[in-house]
């Protein structure tokens, strides 16, 4: 294969097939390169079977320029047998095959930003403080958002907060979570969570999706937050072949 367009480091990291392997560097310098030419280097020279590669990244666009890219050095059928895609493309099409084991059916439905704000406000109704205060419904929904990002639980977010809004928002959450369910819905944070939720409490499933997944890669790593780089580490924890690139 080819590799005369690349510098020396970069050629060393598409070479580097086994094994964790960290790329930082400055933005514009060819990273996500180096990632299409590592899936090449494993498909074509090492005979990796193509649909043990897995490549994450943070946006759709991002995530079709990386394919269209792979398309050009190994062909479309080769390509078609990755998945390269976001973390939530990722995790919803996990779920649609695992999330029975949370008690939802895999129909899930997946609500917008607008019916999640609609429900907590709804579940905010009546409530405000001993001045009459009324709750801030944004903010409680970015707190809920941000204690599943971090996987924080409605039980443990409870006992961690104490000003008013963020009161609420511990109170909210466990009904959300439970209306969210009566309707078979999930939000978008629950995606990852509730992906590295199923993961962690059933071996069984964990290592299927190991034994799938044998070479991961991972770009943007800087922007990753706990649940995605929970659900990086967890799916690479048995043969450890994982490359990370991001911004120094």
């Amino acid at each position: 294969m080819d590799l005369s367009s690349l510098n020396p480091e970069q050629r060393a990291a598409v070479r580097h097939s086994e094994g964790p392997l960290l790329l930082l560097a400055g933005a514009g310098s060819g990273k996500t390169r180096v990632i299409t030419f590592r899936i090449a280097h494993l498909v074509r020279v090492k005979k990796v079977p193509a649909e043990q590669i897995l490549a994450m990244t943070f946006t759709n666009k991002a995530a079709r320029e990386m394919k269209e890219r792979v398309v050009e050095l190994v062909g479309a059928k080769t390509a078609a047998n990755m998945i390269i895609s976001t973390f939530h493309s990722l995790g919803v099409r996990l779920l649609r095959q695992e999330i029975e084991r949370l008690g939802y059916k895999r129909t899930f439905s997946i609500l917008g930003t607008a019916d999640q704000l609609r429900l907590i406000r709804d579940l905010l109704q009546e409530r405000t403080d001993s001045g009459g205060r009324k709750p801030d419904a944004e903010r409680v929904q970015w707190l809920i958002s941000d204690a599943k990002n971090r996987l924080i639980s409605p039980a443990a977010f409870a006992a961690a907060n104490s000003d008013f809004n963020r009161t609420l928002a511990a109170q909210v959450y466990p009904l959300y979570q439970n209306a969210l369910k009566a309707y078979n819905a999930l939000d978008f944070d629950d995606i990852i969570n509730f992906t590295v939720k199923i993961l962690s409490e059933n071996p069984e499933i964990l290592e299927k999706y190991q034994n799938w997944f044998r070479y991961i890669m991972v770009d943007e790593y800087q922007d990753t937050n706990k649940s995605q780089y929970e659900l990086s580490k967890i799916l690479s924890a048995k043969h450890k072949n994982i490359c990370a690139i991001g911004d120094m």
